[in-house]
């Protein structure tokens, strides 16, 4: 069953972002070169963006176990691909947006 497993935020300042999520929840943070940070618990993770590009919206990424029957579903059911497939350190994901257009992303670890 697809399940809500990762939160990305944008962020303006990776190294504050960082701090202050360890200082109020005790959150560590591993690096992904110079603009992106996450937790690695294993349970509902959180990803700091600060690249320059980045989306200007939380992103929840929902965890699929077939990516491309996942993005065939989301455009059968009225989605709207914003970011085909592509490669990341720890698997593959897509973006779309949903029928209220909230973006969101689907991912396969991989």
């Amino acid at each position: 069953m697809a399940r809500l497993y990762y939160l990305e935020l944008p962020t303006r300042d990776r190294a504050a972002s960082k701090d202050f999520y360890a200082q109020a929840f005790g959150w560590a943070f591993t690096d992904f070169g110079p603009d992106y940070a996450a937790t690695l618990s294993g349970d509902t993770d959180v990803g700091l963006d600060a690249a320059p590009d980045r989306v200007a919206a939380p992103l929840p990424v929902i965890e699929v176990e077939d990516l491309e029957a996942a993005q065939a579903a989301v455009e059968r059911a009225g989605g709207t691909i914003t970011v085909p497939i592509f490669a990341f350190p720890g698997g593959r994901r897509f973006h779309f947006r949903d029928v209220d257009g909230h973006e969101l992303a689907a991912s396969q670890a991989g």
